[in-house]
């Protein structure tokens, strides 16, 4: 007897150590999953644990307080800002945010309210939708018509642009940051209306110049005549930017004919821009190579998209080597990707669920491209940047002198000028000229230098006819 229980009580005591060093393991292994806790060895492991926990709760404090004074600094903000849940739900917005859309003070966390059922702005949710689904930040514009719901107390209010940018969170959360653009829409507008009207002042006396200065041409003496020449030079350059400015005004105040457009086969359009630059091209031994469709429709003002052809064909000439050749890309694209329809059933793909097909026109010349710090602002009007191509001579050793990597020296749309006028130095609005044609027919323009050719590479997208 006396035996068995000794037996027994060690076999216990034998079994007691090992449960005790097993829960020695699992302590350790839960402390040491604490963060930036270290125990001290004269605790106990209750001690220990407790204070792990404190420890725990003073972060998740820091935290909550580092949040607190993120909303506190979006609060005092001078854009708006605000945050939906995975369900496009509001869960927050500062006062800024409030002010621009309308909304009612209330506390959204507590009592998440679809975004649309408090603003009425599908422009908002779909910039929301688009920068969920990418996962990247993602910017839109638009003009903001604040909306009652309550259709027994509606008050018109003033619309006004807003620029909101969104950015992707965790949980499929979005945060979007607004932008009102009120003001400086109203200083671009004054800023126009005040070029605009200088350039009507000044149409009539540098055409009066002109005149003068064609008449003295035979009437001065033979070496006087350089100086002649050089004064009728630079009174057509400034003619060139008036016009430009003109047609600049003219394009914004028709900005709603021009969409207007009429199916117009793109094809005759490119021959007749390369007809009206054949001047300086011969005198540069300059060619075009054309690639693309005997036909390609599309539903644009045909004068005004021959003023872009003729704008990029001119300056392709002007800033290409001489014996060179200008690339003119005729295609169709869908989703902005040029397709090959040989390889493609035209039914097949009008029956699918591809996007509208658009007319894509590319020019590339064969100059030393733009720079690449310039290129985010070659459409800008008026902005000259860094030299971008060395000098290039023509065919008689005449040097055409790039001003401006992004403005291009593209001419008036004009196709009488001379070789005179298509090889003088740009406007500064020519880029901006052809913007704002291409986006008044709801297409986009963009310019890159081609990762081959190493020119300029101006790519236009036009909205296309169905293909069936």
């Amino acid at each position: 007897m006396l035996l068995g229980l000794v037996v027994g009580l060690g076999m216990g005591g034998v079994a007691l150590v090992v449960d005790r060093r097993r829960c020695d393991a699992k302590l350790k292994r839960l402390l040491g999953r604490l963060e930036d806790h270290q125990p001290l060895p004269t605790l106990g492991y209750d001690a220990q644990i407790a204070s792990a926990i404190g420890d725990q709760k003073a972060q998740l404090d820091a935290l909550t307080q580092e949040l607190q004074d993120v909303r506190q600094l979006l609060k005092c903000a001078p854009v708006g800002y605000l945050q939906v849940d995975e369900e496009s739900r509001l869960l927050w917005c500062n006062q800024r945010a409030q002010e621009f859309l309308d909304i009612e003070q209330s506390d959204y966390s507590t009592q998440p309210r679809l975004l649309l059922a408090i603003v009425r702005s599908y422009e908002l949710d779909q910039l929301i939708d688009r920068t969920r689904q990418s996962q990247v930040p993602c910017e839109a514009s638009w003009t903001f018509n604040s909306i009652s719901t309550d259709p027994f107390n509606y008050l018109e209010r003033p619309a006004y642009p807003l620029q909101g940018y969104g950015v992707p969170m965790q949980g499929g959360q979005v945060g979007v940051f607004l932008e009102n653009r009120q003001e400086a829409v109203s200083l671009a507008q004054q800023r126009d209306r005040w070029i605009s009207d200088v350039a009507h002042e000044l149409k009539t006396p540098l055409t009066s110049i002109r005149l003068v200065a064609e008449t003295l041409q035979s009437r001065v003496a033979p070496n006087l005549s350089s100086w002649v020449d050089r004064l009728l030079k630079e009174v057509i350059r400034l003619s060139k930017l008036v016009d430009d400015v003109l047609n600049m005004s003219s394009l914004e105040q028709r900005h709603t004919q021009i969409k207007e457009g009429t199916d117009t086969d793109i094809v005759p359009l490119i021959q007749a821009a390369w007809r009206g630059v054949e001047p300086l091209a011969k005198l540069k031994q300059v060619t075009l190579d054309y690639s693309g469709p005997e036909q390609l429709v599309a539903k644009v003002n045909a004068s005004l998209m021959h003023g872009v052809l003729f704008n990029l064909l001119s300056n392709a000439v002007k800033y290409s080597p001489s014996q060179q050749m200008i690339r003119v890309g005729l295609s169709v694209a869908i989703d902005g990707v040029a397709i090959d329809l040989d390889r493609q059933s035209v039914t097949a793909l009008a029956e699918s669920d591809a996007s509208m097909p658009q007319v894509l026109l590319e020019v590339m010349d064969a100059g030393s491209g733009f720079s690449e710090k310039d290129l985010p602002y070659v459409f800008d009007r008026f902005y000259r940047g860094d030299l971008a191509r060395s000098r290039v001579e023509s065919a008689e050793g005449t040097a055409f002198q790039r001003t401006s990597a992004q403005t291009v020296g593209l001419q008036s749309v004009n196709t009488s000028a001379n070789t005179a006028e298509l090889s003088g130095s740009g406007t500064g609005l020519g880029l901006a000229i052809v913007r704002q044609i291409v986006e008044a027919h709801e297409g986009r323009v963009e310019a890159k230098n081609h990762p081959e050719l190493g020119g300029a590479w101006l790519r236009v997208w036009l909205p296309g006819k169905r293909l069936v």
